[in-house]
């Protein structure tokens, strides 16, 4: 059977290996502390009451035919309001776009601004930024990143690159990090990208930002959530936010996302997501709109919502902070917004107890898949050399029992390495 060019190029989830191998042991009867699911259990974490009720009550109304191709205008008049009760950012209504979450957001605004051959730039680690590129024949730049700015790229990082490159696909807080940018980081950036664009030829195409913030209402502790346009407001013509409901709502499958930018891309990827066919579904629609009005209800879950992830955020990084100090070979970088955790376990080149030597990242995760019941992702599944020994650990699908259970049997496999 023979294929397109591009469906010969596809590459599946790395993740999609690591949950093999927990579903194999599953299957023979083993409990596995999964950490590898950027998702939520709904019954460690369910969706708002308000919102649930919402959906249901919906239905029950019957607005189950097709949505508007950009969402209802119901919800994203609340979207615009939201916006400037949250972030005081300034958007109309046609210059929002709703989808089935951020995936079709991301991809169309891929489709709609590079053309085959452009130069994309992303850093390493982030989320499937190799994979939008390589569906829309992109040139990838994966601006390699480390632990001493917090895996997070700076102006100075990507300085080097933005010539004649087309994207830059920025995340805050960055899956899969759960790190955070800088004030004066993003601001720097901001400057990069309107320095750049001011030395472009007229008619030709600016340097665009994707600037994913799904995850901006989960920050913790001292850590504040910055936006480029909040801070330099010229660039509003340049940025393609992407931003929704299925991380800060627990809400995943309830498949509400929405984007927001120059209206005339807006427009151009309107027309995308209305060819795929991927707008959300009506009813969710009607009650997301009705719960972002529910300023009280919003507050209340994020509150609570909030305290749980960091409590199981907390048990890791203090275990880990606790590991290091007993001498083993492991760091991890405080939490500050997702749901993830950033974990180094630098056993590359150590031997297993039945004489198996570690050769990378891979190699590590799956002796503490089967040895300590303990499944995280390597960095390497989010563009990262395989030599990086630095892991994700994602709470959303485990309880923090699960993990207090857990850790000691990490610390006990690391111990059996030689």
């Amino acid at each position: 059977m023979s294929v397109s060019r591009l469906a010969k190029k596809l590459k599946g989830s790395e993740i999609i290996k690591i949950a093999g191998e927990i579903n194999e042991l599953k299957k023979q009867g083993q409990k596995i502390a999964n950490l590898t699911i950027g998702d939520f259990d709904p019954s460690l974490f369910p969706i708002p009451e308000a919102l649930k009720d919402g959906i249901k009550k919906s239905y029950d109304e019957h607005n189950t035919n097709y949505p508007p191709a950009d969402g209802i205008l119901a919800l994203r008049e609340n979207i615009s309001s939201y916006l400037k009760d949250t972030y005081a950012l300034d958007f109309n209504t046609n210059q929002i776009l709703v989808s089935c979450g951020s995936r079709p957001l991301i991809y169309s605004a891929y489709m709609a601004l590079v053309d085959p051959g452009d130069k994309v730039i992303y850093p390493a680690p982030s989320w499937n930024n190799d994979h939008y590129s390589s569906l829309v024949g992109a040139v990838p730049i994966a601006v390699t990143t480390s632990p001493d700015n917090n895996f997070m790229p700076s102006a100075a990082d990507i300085r080097p690159h933005v010539k004649g490159a087309t994207l830059l696909a920025l995340c805050s807080p960055l899956n899969p990090t759960g790190t955070m940018f800088t004030k004066k980081d993003l601001e720097d950036i901001c400057d990069l990208v309107l320095e750049e664009n001011s030395q472009r030829e007229p008619g030709t195409k600016p340097l665009y930002v994707i600037y994913d913030q799904i995850y901006s209402m989960l920050t913790f502790g001292k850590h504040v959530h910055y936006d480029p346009v909040s801070l330099r407001p010229a660039m509003k013509d340049y940025v393609i936010y992407v931003d929704g409901a299925s991380k800060c709502f627990a809400s995943t499958g309830v498949r509400v996302g929405w984007g927001f930018g120059p209206a005339e891309v807006i427009e151009k990827m309107k027309i995308l997501v209305m060819h795929m066919g991927a707008w959300a579904p009506k009813p969710e629609q009607f009650a997301m709109a009705a719960f972002l009005q529910n300023k009280e209800k919003v507050q209340e879950f994020l509150a609570t919502f909030k305290q749980k992830i960091q409590n199981s955020l907390n048990a890791i990084y203090t275990a880990f902070k606790q590991f290091k100090a007993d001498g083993l070979n492991v760091d991890v970088i405080e939490p500050m917004g997702a749901i993830y955790l950033t974990l180094k376990i630098d056993y590359a080149g150590k031997t297993t107890p039945d004489g198996k030597v570690l050769k990378d990242s891979e190699d590590i995760n799956f002796y503490l898949i089967k040895e300590a019941k303990a499944a995280f992702v390597p960095f390497s599944a989010f563009g990262a050399d395989s030599s990086v020994n630095w892991f994700r650990a994602s709470i959303g699908a485990c309880s923090l029992t699960d993990i207090n259970e857990m850790l000691p049997r990490v610390k006990e496999a690391l111990l059996k390495l030689k």
